[in-house]
């Protein structure tokens, strides 16, 4: 070693320690994190300058990728040029950023993970939103700084008037930390700051009312509410995302899920892969083929389903064991006056505000003094002009510039800036026109001076300023919010957001249910046209009909005794036309299993409504149930049992009670027994019930259970072969629970078994199906009031043995007109109102009218 070298001994620890730090510090500031003021890494920073430096603006032709990334790279960021091709590429893809940067033409890569063409292939130009972000660049308003080589300049933050960090959010890793921040939607930013300047002391709850959730580039459905609440109060969180999820009939009796939207950055190819690999494995069933539909028109993933498959099961384990159901970690930190710091909702906005703050009073600085010294240049013309003569003939004996500013700085007691600017004018500002021009533009100037002296004198108004362009970024570059929020069953702060309006529900026959607004069913005068009633499937119609109000619950109960719920409000909306979706795909029905009755229940949470509402459930084989409501009060998923429904029986009806209602039960012997509800003591849930009707033949069975009010309802009975009857309630005696019951049709060979029972007024419909699809519609004001032991009158001709199948009380739509009912051979159906097949003979064997002993 030779004398002039030295060997300095340093701990090994302590140089590493401090490498290290120099390196992460380095990772962190300058190359993962945003800063808080415009949302950017360097990277993009540079990019998006650069790109303005090259002039490719949005209204100028597009430019070469690789011309901009090698000028960004020579310039300004001293790395791999893939780091400022992906970065620019990232910019310009509108499934990645929720307001793109760069308008991009060519391949920049697709959702399904393709990568971008080289970018000697693909041009690039400014989106008109970034051209936002570098507005007033050149007016001062941010500092600059030396770039890699100190051979240029750069900004170290944009202008921007875009909230970049909360509309765009960001991603990164960097040493010790990483920042994941979910872009938002622009309108709803706008509207969360302009409250904040408005009132500083807002709390994150209160531009929670603005800012509603992330709003992802891709749409989807943001399911769950409180990993949402969590981010925007503290600044971490975890927000589920599910696919945009639509059931829909493909062919007849063949359904499919249908995915229109996915959860954000979720690789739509290899999700679809990974779905088909568990389809194989069998550890996701019901699904027989899966396909990708997608265009240039929107996004098309089909589930075909099998025929046995129940779509809501299949749909939920979609959306556990697959990316359909994906969520994202919000960690928002980001620079600060250089140092990372986590941030919540409040102070991404707080320090936007600070920034657009500092930028409109260096802005307004910077246009005063060019104002002024315009100002000033101009007082010395006006002196030149009004003085022409001498200063013509002052500059003429001057026999330099020099020489003749001198003189006329000594003989005006003018500035050198001033005289400069006399000796430089032109002969044509000697016309009068200019020298009035002169003076305009001096009184302008000055009333400009005033105004911007005056902005710099109050933060009241400098405030309006900010709220002023974020008004006109919000009218121009402002949308729609993308991602819906599905508030999931244990959040009930959906109801804070949904009015309780009113609402019709309609259910059909084949089970097709959906609510329209109240305000759709409107009433109309006599003689009018009429409108459009629901669009049905063939040989289907409208059976259930009811108001209710979007915070209601739909109770429904089906033959096995199970009991699920719904929420008003989760019944799918459509107008009055339309035939709405198939119920069995809203729940998890089992494919055995079918809907018997519907309940709307007002609140199943309010304590003293639920302890004083009934159940009140029967059978096929006669048995009779009573529980109260609150027993149904704790919703589930996959439905509760409502009734053990013993081997061999089903559930026929359920209706809610007040407890002191009547009960009337039909057999299909013509049998009927009516008593009071409160002979049905109240039981609890998995009760199988007790005996509300005595089978006296074991083929016996109850067709029906109707439940009495009053003594205004009429009871309508109809037998297999067509014949049908109304009666009065009065007509059938109060007896006890379980007797054998009184006649209420008399049937014989010609009118065969009873099939129904329903109460009735003047103001409902009666739907009659036979087994041959033929299906008649009638008005119950038509039938007269007939005794009760009567055999009634043929309600419909049925021809070649056709036997009535169901029949249904639907609501009367008054605005639309009756249709003629064809039979099989194409001939109208009549209605046979005539007494010509009445008995009216008194009640017979009166021993069948007593009532058993009771018996549970």
């Amino acid at each position: 070693m030779s004398d002039t070298e030295k060997i300095i001994k340093i701990n090994i620890d302590e140089e590493m320690r401090s490498a290290y730090i120099d390196y992460s510090m380095s990772v962190i500031v300058s190359r993962a994190l945003p800063d808080v003021r415009d949302g950017l890494k360097p990277v993009h920073r540079r990019v998006l300058y650069g790109m303005q430096d090259l002039g490719v603006y949005s209204n100028k032709p597009y430019k070469k990728s690789a011309r901009i990334v090698g000028d960004v790279l020579g310039k300004y960021h001293p790395h791999g040029d893939s780091s400022v091709y992906d970065a620019m590429v990232r910019m310009a893809q509108p499934w990645s950023l929720r307001y793109p940067m760069v308008d991009g033409q060519g391949n920049f890569g697709s959702v399904d993970g393709d990568s971008p063409a080289a970018m000697r292939y693909t041009e690039s130009r400014l989106q008109k939103i970034a051209e936002e972000l570098l507005a007033d660049l050149d007016k001062e308003t941010v500092d600059f700084s030396l770039n890699f080589d100190d051979s240029l300049m750069e900004p170290t933050v944009l202008p921007t008037k875009i909230p970049g960090l909360l509309v765009n959010g960001a991603s990164g890793i960097a040493v010790g930390m990483a920042t994941n921040m979910p872009p938002h939607n622009l309108t709803e930013v706008v509207d969360g700051i302009a409250a904040y300047i408005d009132n500083r002391d807002i709390d994150v709850a209160g531009l929670m009312e603005y800012i509603k959730a992330p709003d992802f580039p891709t749409g989807a459905v943001i399911y769950g509410y409180d990993g949402v609440k969590e981010a925007f109060e503290t600044g971490r969180g975890r927000v589920i995302m599910r696919a945009k999820a639509i059931f829909e009939e493909i062919r007849e009796g063949k359904e499919a899920i249908i995915v229109t939207e996915i959860p954000y950055q979720v690789n739509k190819a290899d999700m679809i892969k990974k779905t088909a690999d568990l389809v194989n494995e069998g550890k996701i069933s019901g699904i027989s083929d899966l396909r990708d539909e997608s265009d240039r028109n929107g996004m098309r993933i089909v589930y075909e389903l099998k025929r046995d498959a129940i779509p809501n099961v299949v749909l939920n384990k979609l959306f556990k064991y697959t990316a359909l159901q994906s969520s994202f970690p919000v960690n928002n930190i980001a620079l600060v006056k250089g140092r990372p710091v986590a941030l919540n909702l409040k102070d991404m906005i707080v320090h936007f505000v600070e920034h657009r703050h500092e930028v409109v009073v260096r802005r307004t600085q910077f246009e005063l003094r060019k104002a002024e010294e315009r100002a000033h240049i101009l007082e010395g013309l006006i002196i030149a002009s009004d003085n022409i003569d001498e200063v013509i003939k002052l500059i003429r004996a001057s026999k330099s510039p020099d020489e003749a500013r001198d003189k006329l700085i000594a003989r005006f007691d003018l500035t050198e800036i001033q005289s400069r600017a006399i000796v430089e004018m032109r002969l044509r500002q000697l016309t009068g026109l200019e020298q009035d021009k002169l003076r305009a533009e001096y009184e302008e100037l000055m009333k400009t001076i005033a105004d911007l002296k005056d902005i710099l004198g109050s933060e009241e108004r400098r405030m309006e300023i900010i709220k002023e362009e974020l008004a006109y970024v919000k009218d121009k570059y402002g949308d729609e919010r993308r991602s819906r929020i599905e508030y999931s069953a244990n959040e009930m702060r959906i109801e804070d957001l949904i009015p309780d309006n009113e609402v019709v529900i309609t259910i059909s026959h084949a089970g097709y249910i959906k609510r329209t607004s109240l305000d759709e069913y409107r009433v109309q005068s006599r003689g009018g046209v009429g409108a459009k009633g629901s669009a049905t499937r063939d040989k289907d119609f409208l059976e259930h009909l009811f108001v209710s109000t979007n915070h209601n619950w739909l109770l429904i109960f089906t033959e096995k005794g199970k009991c699920f719920w719904m929420r008003i409000f989760e019944v799918p909306e459509g107008a009055k036309a339309t035939k709405g979706r198939a119920l069995q795909n809203l729940i998890n029905l089992e494919s055995d299993d079918s809907i018997k009755a519907f309940i709307n229940v007002k609140d199943i949470k309010d304590p003293e409504y639920i302890e004083n509402k009934y159940i009140i459930m029967c059978t096929k084989n006669g048995v009779i149930k009573k529980t109260k409501l609150e027993a149904y009060s704790r919703p589930r998923t996959n439905g509760i049992n409502a009734i053990t429904v013993r081997d061999g029986d089903v559930l026929l009806e359920a209706k809610l009670t007040n407890g002191t209602n009547e009960i009337m039960m039909a057999l299909k012997s013509g049998k009927s027994i009516r008593f009071n509800e409160e002979k049905v003591r109240f039981m609890g849930r998995t009760a199988s019930g007790v005996r509300g009707i005595t089978l006296a033949n074991p083929k016996d069975e109850v067709v029906g259970m109707i439940c009495v009010e009053s003594d205004e309802a009429n009871v309508l009975v109809v037998s297999s072969n067509g014949y049908g009857k109304r009666s009065e309630v009065a007509d059938y005696r109060i007896t006890n629970r379980g007797g054998k019951g009184v006649k209420t049709i008399n049937v014989t060979e010609k009118t065969g078994s009873l099939i129904a029972i329903k109460n009735v007024t003047d103001e409902d419909d009666l739907m009659i199906i036979t087994k041959k699809g033929i299906t008649i519609r009638m008005h119950v004001d038509a039938l007269r009031i007939m005794g009760r032991a009567t055999q009634g009158v043929r309600l419909i001709s049925l021809r070649g043995g056709d036997e009535i199948a169901a029949v249904a009380k639907v609501y009367r739509d008054r605005d639309v007109e009756d249709e003629v009912e064809l039979d099989e051979d194409g001939n109208p159906i009549v209605m046979d109102v005539t007494d010509a097949d009445s008995d009216d003979s008194t009640e017979a064997n009166t021993a069948s009218d007593t009532d058993s002993s009771e018996e549970e």
